[in-house]
């Protein structure tokens, strides 16, 4: 659905053959709103990042360690002292063991860890199954990898799925299917019993499973991240990945980690060697201090976003909006059926345009079949900002009725 925003942005180059995957794609939503944004002085709340900027214990240690540290290649697998540090943050927050030698490898960011590992993992005509809503970078990265995309259909308000929905996606041509949970843009948290049916189609149909869990700390209400590597016939079938972005809030730094059985990341760090080598290694030095700060770090992190929701929330539901659940991420969506809209993208459009303040339309999120009828926020921001898009935000759904 990107494709709707395509602001003459394709580029059509005669003399030149281009990659017709990366020739045909329109420009990011993100991009579009992000811009439109800018040129109407909205407050943007579609761009998934916060607008605090990290804790500065952690952002003190990158700062020192590129002024007393190492500044020249690192290992390629990644800092030992990150790696370390990750296999111990791991085990003490999700009981996995991991061997921080064999089993865990640091990428420039998550997404180019699933780009490497689904280089690394299929073959052109294999088959990935993904879930949609998802994010948008899954589907360009499985077509350029030559796999052959198989979708399963997420709807609102639950976006939940069961084996009926897995059984007719899966088959004999299922190599790997690519998982996030929780799940950005819906903020569902999937707990066991979504798990174990995952976790039985992929035994099922001997596929390893792509798990992109860079929220698992952003969660809320009590709840605790179960990663699917955990589950019965998993551990040496599951490739976990997790973001330093995300748990501290520095999304620009672009650390992420990668951890799997050894046969799976030998192979995996053959992709990655190829496409960044390495990541800077000041950042992996404050990374791997930040993991072993003391839990309460993550306990008020999750309580500041949570209280952020809470309070994003009660004001998009007293302007008259219609707010679905979110237990995870830094994402609130408002169902828009209720105000009689059928078009998220029209609607996005004007309320950056007409009410300055810019979301994102959940229908981008799909590859076919979309629901057009759920808008995406950001709440991740500081009260002034969430206060100044409520106050932009009085009477449009009233208005919406009419």
């Amino acid at each position: 659905m990107i494709e709707r925003f395509a602001l003459n942005a394709r580029l059509t180059i005669q003399r030149f053959p281009m990659n017709s995957l990366f020739a045909g794609l329109g420009v990011s939503v993100f991009e579009v709103m992000s811009r439109l944004a800018r040129e109407r002085d909205a407050v943007n709340l579609g761009q998934g990042f916060p607008d605090d900027p990290g804790p500065a214990d952690v952002r003190a240690k990158a700062a020192e360690a590129v002024i007393d540290g190492w500044n020249q290649y690192p290992p390629m697998l990644g800092l030992p002292e990150l790696r370390a540090a990750v296999a111990a943050h791991y085990k003490r927050f999700q009981g996995l063991e991991l061997d921080p030698e064999r089993e865990v490898m640091v990428t420039s960011g998550a997404t180019e860890a699933i780009a490497g590992a689904l280089m690394a993992l299929i073959e052109p005509g294999d088959e990935v199954v993904l879930f949609q809503p998802m994010y948008d970078a899954y589907l360009p990265l499985v077509r350029r990898a030559g796999g052959v995309a198989k979708f399963v259909t997420l709807k609102p308000p639950r976006w939940t799925f069961d084996a009926a929905d897995l059984a007719a996606a899966f088959s004999d041509r299922t190599r790997v299917v690519l998982f996030n949970n929780p799940l950005n843009p819906t903020g569902v948290v999937y707990g066991r019993q979504s798990l174990e049916i995952l976790a039985r189609a992929c035994v099922k149909y001997d596929v390893i499973a792509l798990c992109d869990e860079v929220w698992e700390h952003v969660v809320f209400d009590g709840l605790d991240h179960q990663p699917l590597m955990a589950m019965a016939g998993m551990r040496e079938r599951t490739v976990k990945i997790g973001s330093a972005g995300k748990i501290f809030s520095l999304t620009g730094w672009k650390v992420g980690f990668v951890m799997a059985a050894p046969e799976i990341l030998r192979i995996l760090a053959k992709a990655h060697q190829f496409i960044t080598f390495t990541t800077p290694p000041n950042l992996q030095s404050a990374v791997a201090y930040g993991l072993g700060k003391d839990d309460s770090y993550f306990a008020a992190m999750r309580q500041g976003f949570q209280r952020s929701r809470d309070r994003f929330a009660a004001g998009l539901r007293e302007r008259g909006f219609s707010v679905l659940p979110s237990a995870g991420t830094y994402f609130l969506n408002v169902d828009l059926a209720p105000l009689g809209c059928d078009d998220d993208v029209a609607f996005c459009r004007e309320l950056v345009e007409r009410h300055g303040v810019a979301a994102i339309p959940v229908s981008a999120f799909y590859a076919e079949t979309p629901i057009r009828t759920v808008a995406r926020f950001c709440f991740a921001k500081r009260d002034t900002t969430l206060d100044a898009a409520l106050m932009r935000l009085q009477g449009v759904a009233s208005e919406a009725r009419v």
